[in-house]
């Protein structure tokens, strides 16, 4: 398999195994979607972690495979290439990703497609497409210009240039840089601590942000206030606030 699902302490790894590069071709593509998606759906799955192994997170697409792709190939593909990694970012919990090495093109735009991004202090991102006379087709033009602001996206996008990590984190393109070998280490205790929480409200407030991002303030809003109003008909809202009267902040153990 190009992509397995690992699950231990109700966090779900989605890990990257196409030696040597993690290119993301067309069968990497549709197994990720698949395996996001379940995911999402699994109970014992509280947090993700995507991860591309020790040395890679993943090079980009595989250029081999789209070379021989025409126009009307690619017609019928972009939409699929697209829903894959929307699959990732939907993932109704919360994801992070682990960038060791190289995380460029679809690489980077993977990465994008997280909450949180712990990179190696040997990381590279960039989006190299436009040196290959493209785009980012995977996303990266929106949810780069979305993260770091319009300026600073395009002169990833129209340079295709690959940014270390320290920069990297300068721009706001990764949350935490970490030696190398604790990468996946500290990737996964984020995931695991918030694996204990209120797996409603994190919902909740993750679907929240993401459409206020996707829309005007006053839709965000009332999405807002739906999910705040809906939480108080959960088991974890009576936990929580039963827990801060009784013990105080921080102490609630939730379902």
């Amino acid at each position: 398999m190009t992509v397995n699902l690992e699950v231990s302490e109700g966090v779900g790894t989605l890990r990257l195994d196409r030696p040597p590069m993690n290119a993301l071709n067309v069968a990497t593509q549709d197994r990720l979607k698949e395996l996001a998606e379940e995911a999402g759906r699994r109970d014992d799955v509280r947090a993700v972690v995507v991860y591309g192994g020790e040395k890679v997170f993943a090079a980009g697409a595989d250029i081999k495979e789209m070379q021989l792709m025409d126009h009307t190939a690619m017609v019928l593909r972009a939409r699929a290439l697209q829903d894959a990694f929307t699959a990732v970012a939907r993932i109704p919990k919360p994801v992070v990703a682990a960038v060791t090495g190289y995380a460029l093109g679809g690489g980077c735009e993977l990465a994008l497609c997280a909450d949180f991004r712990i990179a190696a202090d040997n990381a590279k991102l960039g989006q190299p497409e436009i040196l290959l006379g493209l785009i980012p087709g995977a996303g990266g033009t929106q949810r780069l210009s979305r993260l770091i602001g319009p300026s600073r996206a395009k002169d990833l996008i129209f340079t295709g240039r690959t940014v270390k990590a320290d920069e990297a984190l300068t721009l706001g393109l990764v949350d935490r840089v970490v030696p190398a070998g604790e990468v996946y280490a500290q990737a996964h205790a984020w995931a695991a601590k918030l694996a204990q929480g209120p797996a409603l409200a994190l919902r909740a407030a993750k679907e929240s942000v993401d459409t206020g991002l996707e829309t005007d303030i006053e839709t965000g809003l009332a999405v807002e206030r739906n999910w705040f109003a809906g939480l108080f008909a959960t088991p974890d809202r009576e936990t929580g606030m039963r827990s801060f009267v009784e013990e105080g902040p921080g102490k609630a153990k939730f379902r």
